[in-house]
């Protein structure tokens, strides 16, 4: 196979450059053929050789040809400079075929008008689970999270609450109301099971219900140290609702990317993170969203099943973070993030994140 390979590398650049090469030593060749350097045509340079070597290399084998060591000191003592070929590798795997993904809209072209036209600023990460394939753009920028961040106590609640304690019933007081608490406002003289909190927090976006979480999580920073267990070493875990929804520009407290929400959520929605049982309720909370139908839910496909947990804040800042499965097909996970940095007071455009939901689709989907 090895010579198989060699002597097609060897014909192509004689046909096309005029290169003749020396057939290597050792199991390769026997030592007549063999070419102390390489014999190159006057216009043809040592980097034009490499260039030719790799780009041939790439195009049938599993990477770009190399020398070894013992022909990077040839080449350094060599008059002409030029590597012996007796002494360089050929990748010996051909190359793995990667899967294309239609991009009709141009990823880059089209998020940078989308944001011209929006006056907005846009992360978005999507992660076909059938392969991992991925549709990003500013995924690896950080964003404030807002409430978004709830889909992510709310698991590690799963994840490490016992059955026992997801049943036991939290008291809370007037004082511990915040000013948005639409179910936690209907229950402080009885309190809320453990369970029925996440699902306040996730499902109605309950702020009272998401600090209590976070208080039996053991706070912010037991919150960011359970993340940077499963892997996550880029979200940072500052403070509680209200407050992380300032997300002023420059302050990295309570902020993410979207490519680490993506992934947070996959892992948690799919993956091994939750026992099977806890996996199922985590996503059916998540599908029972009463927050999110103006937002993932109205760009996706007609048909499919969408959990998500929306986040809103200053300067303009709207996110969707959801689980979308789409008839007949695994799951797709897409985080959308927006702000507009410049104004603390700007209001968000609502269909923003619907406009980048109906485009990110149809390139994961075809």
């Amino acid at each position: 196979m090895q010579t198989e390979n060699f002597d097609k590398a060897h014909k192509a650049c004689h046909a096309t450059n005029g290169i003749r090469l020396g057939r290597p030593s050792g199991s390769l060749g026997d030592k007549r053929n063999q070419a102390p350097g390489w014999v190159r045509s006057k216009r043809d340079s040592p980097n034009r050789l490499q260039q030719l070597l790799n780009n041939y290399s790439r195009a049938h084998f599993a990477g770009p040809w190399r020398p070894t060591e013992s022909a990077s000191r040839h080449a350094r003592s060599s008059r002409r400079g030029s590597p012996s070929f007796s002494c360089c590798h050929w990748p010996v795997q051909p190359a793995a075929p990667r899967r294309q993904r239609p991009q009709p809209f141009g990823k880059t072209p089209y998020f940078t008008s989308l944001e011209q036209r929006y006056s907005a600023r846009v992360g978005v990460r999507a992660i076909d689970t059938a392969d991992d394939s991925t549709v990003s753009y500013r995924s690896m920028t950080r964003f404030a999270y807002a409430s978004t961040s709830k889909a992510l106590p709310s698991a590690l609640v799963l994840k490490t609450a016992t059955d026992a304690e997801l049943s036991r019933v939290i008291r809370f007081s007037p004082d511990d109301l915040l000013s948005y608490a639409p179910v936690t406002s209907q229950h402080v003289g009885t309190g809320m099971t453990l369970h029925d909190l996440v699902v306040a927090a996730v499902q109605y976006s309950d702020n009272t219900a998401a600090n209590l979480m976070t208080a039996f999580l053991g706070g912010p920073r037991a919150v960011q140290d359970k993340l940077r267990d499963i892997g996550d070493d880029t979200t940072r875990v500052d403070r509680i609702e209200p407050d992380l929804n300032s997300a002023t520009r420059g302050d990295v407290r309570d902020t993410t990317t979207t490519a680490t929400m993506a992934t947070d959520l996959k892992e948690f929605a799919r993956g091994s993170l939750l026992a099977r049982k806890r996996r199922d309720l985590y996503n059916s909370i998540l599908e029972g969203n009463t927050t999110g139908a103006d937002y993932i839910r109205a760009g996706v496909p007609a048909g499919s099943v969408v959990g998500d947990k929306t986040g809103s804040g200053d300067f303009g800042t709207r996110n969707d973070v959801a689980v979308v499965r789409p008839p007949g097909r695994v799951p797709i996970v897409l985080a959308v993030f927006t702000d507009r940095p410049a104004d603390r007071s700007a209001k968000s455009d609502d269909a923003l994140i619907t406009d980048v939901t109906k485009h990110v689709m149809p390139m994961l989907e075809a």
